[in-house]
């Protein structure tokens, strides 16, 4: 099974929840989701203000359809019930959880939202940061199969995974790669999406492509982002290209042809092609927001 948002999250920009001016422009960036971010993003002695704007935020924005989440600081901090309850109160699409170890830490968070009487709708989203949320990733992805544990989406922390394991971070990534792919793996197998961490130096944007390519080629659906700078290489990078979408039509034309209906297998482009690649290709062309063969019969 394979969960994708109704909405695209190819990029996904954090916001300082203690920065006026950022939120202030957030409207009119083009990112697919915003994080309003009570967490790494702001000093401690500015979490109360932080939160405050945050409030403020919600309270004054236009919802224009494109999901917006609040990441709150870990429950066992001295902010994180307070902000728990403070962005249940502004009802955003989501709420991102730090420092996710364990599933006790999403069902943590989800009791307590019950408690609150949550909105519909309102998801969870997990950070994996840290070697222990690597090693019990299954279990905690197995919760987005659990319609009542609200998981919808785990996020790499890719920053915090450096500086709790102390592997190097080089350009190609390649002592956080197997962690990344089991974090994708894992939200396929929990039917939940995929956002790959952030690319640190918002001026290098050949660098930031470059781990989009490589995020997108490992099955990722969006990044994480911390600059408007890197909206557009991101929403590149995870879009299908135009020879995608048109070779996943012609696979969606040719098992919607007469006659081939009800086949299993067939030759498209010289290949041979089934139905699990017409699934494929469906879930491409929905991507690209396209109409697929299946939703126009």
């Amino acid at each position: 099974m394979q969960t994708t948002s109704p909405h695209p999250l190819r990029s996904v920009l954090y916001v300082p929840a203690a920065n006026d001016k950022a939120l202030a422009k957030v409207a009119g960036l083009a990112c697919d989701a915003v994080i309003v971010d009570l967490e790494d993003a702001v000093a401690p002695e500015e979490k109360t203000t932080a939160r405050e704007r945050m409030v403020r935020f919600f309270a004054d924005r236009e919802r224009d359809g494109r999901p917006v989440a609040v990441r709150i600081n870990a429950l066992a901090s001295e902010w994180g019930a307070d902000d728990l309850e403070a962005a249940h109160a502004c009802r955003p699409d989501a709420i991102l959880l730090p420092k996710v170890e364990t599933p006790r830490d999403v069902l943590e968070a989800n009791d307590r939202l019950d408690g609150a009487e949550a909105a519909p709708g309102l998801a969870l989203w997990a950070m994996v940061e840290t070697p222990r949320a690597i090693l019990n990733l299954g279990p905690i992805a197995e919760l987005g199969r659990n319609r009542g544990a609200r998981l919808a989406c785990l996020v790499a922390g890719t920053n915090d995974l450096v500086k709790e394991t102390g592997v190097a971070m080089t350009a190609d990534r390649q002592w956080l790669l197997a962690w990344l792919q089991q974090i994708v793996l894992a939200a396929r197998a929990g039917g939940l999406v995929a956002l790959d961490g952030v690319s640190n130096d918002f001026r290098d944007l050949d660098a930031l492509a470059r781990e989009c390519r490589q995020g997108a080629a490992m099955g990722f659906d969006g990044k994480t982002l911390i600059h408007p700078a890197q909206i557009g290489p991101a929403d590149l990078a995870f879009s299908p290209s135009a020879e995608e979408v048109a070779q996943a039509e012609r696979i969606v034309a040719a098992f919607a042809a007469p006659g081939n209906e009800n086949k299993g297998v067939l030759s498209v482009d010289g290949r041979m092609t089934e139905r699990l690649h017409l699934d494929q290709a469906n879930r491409l062309l929905a991507k690209a927001g396209r109409r697929t063969g299946e939703e126009t019969a």
